[in-house]
Order: C-alpha cells, then sequence, then structure tokens
C-alpha cells in the first residue's frame, strides 16, 4: 500500500495588511454586533432590547451608518442585470423553469430568448412546439437577470449572443457570496480558457473560441473534440477556483489569474492538497494586496 509523506517546510512570510484582512468581525445569529442607537439597521440583523443583533453568521460590514451581515453561506438573492449560469429543469408552455441555486426556479420566457438566425417576430405556436430544439431539461445556459417577482423568483432573457446555450466546459460551484460583482462577468484569460462568472455561483470554464457564431442566435454548440492543452489549462483553473473557494478569497479575473500563475509550479492534482492550496493562495493574496498598494 502506497503512503504519501510530506516533510514540514518553512511558512512564507506574511504582510501584515493580510493578517489584519484575515481578522474580520465575523458573527453568528444572536451576537449583538452594537448597543449604540445611532446605526441603521441592515441586511442580516435585528433590534431586540435597544440592541443590534445578527440573524445569520457572517462578516459585519460598515457603510456609514448603516450595518448589515453578509452571509458566508447562502442561497443566491437575484438582482436584476446580474450575469447567471443556470440548468434547464422543466420545459413548460412558453417558458423554461431554470435551477440557478436561488430558493425557487428562475424563469426563461420564450418571448426572451433569440430565434435562431437571430430574426425579430412574436413568437407562434410553431415556435412553442420547437422549444425542446432549443433547449431541453439538462442543458447548461447563461443568462441576465430582467426581473425580480414579488416571490422572489427571477425572470431572465438571453437577448444577446453572448448568452444562450453552453458547449464544451466545467461546470464549478461555489458560494455565491464569494462572486465578485463586477462590470463585466465574461473573462478570455490570457491562459488561453475563458471563463463566466455567474453571479449564483456557477462558474463555467471552457476554451477560448476562435471565432463567434453570430448567425448561430446563442443555441448552436460546439461540440468539436478538445485539445489536451486546453483540458490541462481548464483543469488547473479549475482546482485554482476551488482553492481560493476554500480559502473564503473572492472570485474575480484577476485573482483567479494570479492563482493561476502561483499554481505553475506544481502538479494539477497537488493543487488540492491542503498545504499547496494554502501556498498559492497566500501567493494570490500577497500579490492582489501589492497591486492595490
Amino acid at each position: 500500500m502506497a503512503m504519501e509523506v510530506r516533510l514540514p517546510v518553512a511558512r512564507k512570510l506574511v504582510s501584515e495588511s493580510i493578517v489584519q484582512e484575515s481578522n474580520r468581525h465575523l458573527v453568528s445569529p444572536g451576537d449583538t454586533i452594537t448597543t449604540d442607537t445611532g446605526f441603521m439597521r441592515g441586511h442580516g440583523t435585528y433590534m431586540e432590547d435597544e440592541k443590534l443583533l445578527a440573524s445569520v453568521a457572517g462578516v459585519v460590514e460598515r457603510v456609514n451608518k448603516l450595518i448589515c451581515v453578509r452571509a458566508l453561506k447562502t442561497r443566491y438573492n437575484g438582482e436584476v442585470g446580474d450575469i447567471v449560469v443556470g440548468r434547464i429543469t422543466e420545459v413548460q408552455q412558453r417558458r423554461w423553469k431554470v435551477d440557478t441555486n436561488s430558493r425557487l426556479d428562475s424563469v426563461l420566457l420564450l418571448s426572451a430568448v433569440n430565434l435562431a438566425g437571430g430574426e425579430l417576430r412574436r413568437r407562434s405556436a410553431e415556435d412553442e412546439l420547437a422549444m425542446r430544439r432549443y433547449l431541453q431539461e439538462g442543458d447548461l445556459i447563461s443568462a441576465e437577470v430582467q426581473a425580480v417577482y414579488s416571490d422572489g423568483a427571477l425572470s431572465m432573457h438571453t437577448r444577446s449572443l453572448k448568452y444562450g446555450k453552453l458547449g464544451q466546459g466545467v461546470l464549478v460551484k461555489v458560494s455565491p457570496s464569494l462572486v465578485k460583482r463586477r462590470k463585466t462577468h465574461f473573462h478570455n484569460l490570457p491562459c488561453g480558457a475563458s471563463v463566466i462568472l455567474g453571479n449564483n455561483g456557477s462558474i463555467w470554464l471552457y476554451p477560448t473560441p476562435e471565432h463567434t457564431e453570430e448567425e448561430a442566435g446563442g443555441f448552436v454548440t460546439n461540440l468539436e473534440p478538445i485539445s489536451m492543452s486546453d483540458r490541462e489549462v481548464i483543469s488547473r483553473l479549475r482546482n485554482c477556483i476551488l482553492a481560493l473557494s476554500a480559502q473564503k478569497m473572492l472570485l474575480y479575473d484577476t485573482s483567479i489569474l494570479y492563482c493561476y500563475e502561483a499554481s505553475m509550479p506544481h502538479l494539477i492534482k497537488d493543487l488540492l492538497k491542503i498545504e499547496v492550496m494554502e501556498d498559492i493562495v497566500m501567493e494570490t493574496r500577497q500579490r492582489l494586496v501589492e497591486q492595490e498598494g
């Protein structure tokens, strides 16, 4: 029986700013945040006996007089304009139901998708009968949140050519609170792969396409074989994202790219070892702090 023995190694020096960043104000439900009555109550808090208490486990965030608690692990609460990666769960009358990691299934209306060829017209009964030709159960899609209903369910659209059915790639699921909100969530990384950072915690990794299918309407998927070099890049990116997620670091294009570069001295399979995770994430943190400073 093979056994792996690892000798202890000296830890790299950690900058003071990283240590301070890790000493954040963490609270659990029922903990007192403040007894000062001059503060405003935000999400994840409630008042009792003139004390502000936490209703969820997470990090206390202060913006001027407003105090809220950002949950470390939570279901996705959608906002209009969010980019999501979801899976079709049901084909209904003139709509698809989509699992987006929120409390309720999201809705993608037939009128909110591009027709093949990009033509603009009212949807007919023939389009309704052909819905499964576009999307069927199990298909992965990228979409944008168009509206939030009163019960919290999301309505989505795929009217831009950058949205639509996803082809070959790898899906990585992380906590939605770890995906940083940015201007764009579609990135072609210089390492040769592309990433869609879904606000709902679903991250899609795929080979960077050489050209986009303008006439496809977002529903023709490329099923060509993927080269071994592309597979290795995507596998390394996946393990880097899992490492960042395990260390509770925010995920965005720069942090993923820095982590990828820090992981190059290691084998892809070794990136899931705890001590290697800690090393590459520590190096990523250091670079991000130096960049901001």
